[in-house]
């Protein structure tokens, strides 16, 4: 990599001696472009002469626009051929930044920062369950689509044509916005900016043209709209959970139902009840039911928890849980993954928690539960270790355990319901649990991925540098230019989903549920387990990216963050 970001830097220096076309001082003219691919427009070496013209890293350079513009150009160059030899090199350099075997940088199993977080200041690690603890497969999004949509059809008596609707688990991504007046599910970036491209109604994409009509020409979602603490404005919901996999694509399914029939419906009313149908299955323990009769089938490497738990024990680390779910399910999962003895780890267990008004309010007090899962009625005056208890809140939690600030680090897969609280309210320290940068890492390390992306950023930035050309010839080549960005666009998005690309990303901004992944966790992964990859004294340090008025420090870029990955034996052995 560093033979790279030496090539890239010589790349500047080919960018201030080709693009500094500019009259000289003395009223000499501007030497024509040569031909694309000549000796004349090869990249300088390291040792040659600076050429005359102002370079782009000189401070008394005049600006951009006026060194290098269609007036200073024009009279005396073929725009064309000069536009063109630009595009032709910024090509090459950038396939020659990108040799074989760049592209296998990232690792899924690394831990990612964005506040600094030394583990040796931690001494008491806390844990959700659902999709922390226990990972599922998505054979349990199909069970989950097909019950509400049973229910959806049966109790609530719609058209029984919905029943023809199978689950698509490519369909919909985490951290989507849905607008429940106008049945429009949608991505958001971090400004509140609609991607168009991202829009569906149904199981159809909505036209851009259309999208800025509905929202009275903008794409912009209003700040009360989508301002709710946990992610639900008047309008508007975003779906956080991965349990929101099936009931996202519940609501486009009944949707496509009825547009597809032209049948008039009310949208809000359609949200509702498929919310319901959704709330059933959790309500009444089907999704319960389901996994604790086949626990091979939908839980997913509990080896790797087991490894988690025994080591942070044995390094003299304090475990709790703090979950949602009841005893008797989350017994039967920990005895599958951990054994019979899994509550020897832990110091308190908490179930049936109701998150998130367990962490913001004082109301529910703590119950005794025996080993049956029925509740006993003392008074509770202290958390002991070998107990469970149910409900209760943090504020009687935190005056029984003394476990307060930055010495606590709780880990969850719900931004809102697990993580805002604590880490805005209370100063834990937070770990988000995202299991799709498994895959993501996996595309964003693919050839093809990184030639689009990055010839992508190469494209804008001749945009960028050419957009003072205006004469007729060159706006036209812009245009090309810009046709192709948007295609490579495109090409990037579908690599993750072929609606709605990728969870962290919009085309150039992150998405709305990046802003929140970083506001609510100091750290997230893809699963515990990549707990095992660090030494318990290690310090994560977040890489420091830069503000768009600082310079890039590109080694500063390399050699913090993701590119450190430290493996340890208990990794080695599990995977």
């Amino acid at each position: 990599m560093a033979a790279v970001m030496q090539r890239l830097l010589r790349g500047s220096s080919w960018r201030s001696a080709s693009v500094s076309y500019s009259s000289s001082t003395d009223g000499a003219s501007a030497p024509p472009a040569a031909p694309a691919g000549s000796a004349a427009q090869s990249t300088p070496s390291p040792g040659s002469a600076a050429p005359a013209q102002p370079h782009l890293h000189q401070p008394n350079a005049p600006p951009l626009g006026r060194r290098f513009s269609s007036s200073s150009v024009a009279p005396h160059v073929d725009t064309k051929s000069f536009l063109w030899s630009r595009y032709g090199e910024m090509k090459k350099l950038v396939q020659d930044l990108l040799p074989p075997g760049v592209c296998n940088l990232l690792n899924s199993s690394t831990i990612y920062a964005n506040n600094e977080v030394c583990l040796g200041d931690i001494e008491i690690y806390g844990f959700d369950y659902d999709y922390t603890l226990a990972l599922y497969s998505n054979a349990l999004h199909s069970m989950i689509f097909n019950t509400a949509r049973d229910i959806l059809v049966e109790q609530y008596k719609y058209p029984a044509g919905i029943l023809k609707y199978e689950y698509l688990p490519n369909f919909a991504v985490r951290g989507l916005h849905y607008d429940m007046n106008k049945g429009l599910l949608m991505k958001i970036d971090a400004y509140h900016y609609i991607e168009l491209g991202t829009v569906y109604k149904g199981l159809k994409p909505v036209p851009d043209e259309e999208v800025m009509e509905l929202y009275q020409g903008t794409h912009h979602i209003p700040l009360h709209q989508v301002s709710g603490f946990y992610g639900k404005g008047p309008a508007i919901k975003q779906y956080m959970d991965i349990f929101s996999l099936p009931e996202m694509t519940l609501l486009a399914v009944a949707n496509d139902f009825f547009l597809s029939n032209d049948i008039d419906y009310d949208p809000v009313h359609l949200y509702k009840d498929v919310t319901d149908s959704i709330r059933d299955v959790h309500i009444k323990g089907f999704m319960y039911k389901w996994i604790m009769a086949d626990l091979e089938k939908y839980i997913l490497r509990g080896d790797e928890t087991y490894a988690v738990l025994h080591r942070l024990a044995g390094q003299g680390r304090k475990l709790f849980l703090i979950t949602n779910s009841p005893f008797s399910f989350v017994d039967k999962g920990m005895k599958y993954m951990v054994g019979k003895d899994w509550r020897d780890f832990f110091d308190v267990v908490i179930v049936q928690a109701d998150k998130p008004h367990f962490f913001n309010d004082c109301i529910k007090p703590f119950r005794r539960v025996d080993g049956n899962g029925d509740l006993k009625w003392d008074r509770i005056t202290k958390l002991e270790k070998g107990e469970v208890y149910k409900q209760g809140n943090l504020f009687d939690f935190l005056r029984l355990t003394g476990w307060r600030g930055s010495k606590v680090l709780y880990f969850g897969d719900h931004l809102y319901s697990d993580l805002a609280d604590l880490m805005l309210r209370h100063g834990w320290r937070t770990g988000a649990i995202v299991p799709e940068l498994e895959t993501e890492t996996k595309i964003v390390n693919t050839e093809q991925y990184s030639q689009s992306l990055t010839w992508m950023q190469a494209l804008t930035g001749l945009l960028e540098r050419m957009q003072n050309f205006h004469d007729p010839v060159s706006q036209q080549i812009l245009q090309d230019w810009k046709k192709e960005r948007h295609e490579l666009r495109a090409v990037t998005k579908n690599l993750f989903n072929p609606q709605f690309g990728s969870i962290f990303r919009t085309c150039h901004n992150p998405t709305y549920f990046s802003r929140r992944l970083c506001r609510f966790s100091d750290v997230y992964m893809a699963s515990i387990s990549c707990l095992l990859n660090y030494d318990l004294n290690y310090t994560f340090f977040p890489r420091r990216t830069p503000l768009q008025h600082e310079a890039p420090l590109w080694m500063d870029q390399l050699c913090t963050g993701c590119m450190k990955t430290p493996f340890l034996e208990e990794m080695a052995h599990i995977r």
